[in-house]
């Protein structure tokens, strides 16, 4: 699964940039120091407790999401793996199809 630090980290830079939030306004939020966030974010630093219940305070969210990961996967990835799976089973392919003409 890789680092946890590393692994939250980019869960609330992901959650931070949705909600349009810069690093300024989640620590102004927060309470926290900006340097503080940004190692968070980086997977320096790991937060404690507290501070992990202040930012999902901030980010309006339940703490336990920041630790959903799964989440966390860029558009490419996400586009790539569609891709092979569709590509190696031409039911799967239609099912997409027919989801993708429900919901565009």
């Amino acid at each position: 699964m890789g680092n946890i630090k590393h692994l939250l980290g980019k869960r609330i830079k992901e959650i931070r940039k949705r909600r349009g939030f810069t690093q300024e306004k989640l620590a102004e939020l927060a309470g926290i120091e900006i340097p503080s966030l940004s190692n968070i974010e980086n997977g320096k630093n790991y937060p404690n407790n507290d501070t992990l219940e202040k930012l999902s305070e901030a980010l309006s969210i339940p703490p336990y999401e920041l630790y959903m990961f799964d989440y966390y996967k860029p558009t490419n990835e996400l586009i790539e793996e569609m891709t092979q799976a569709m590509q190696n089973n031409e039911q799967l392919t239609q099912n997409m199809y027919k989801y993708f003409m429900c919901i565009r």
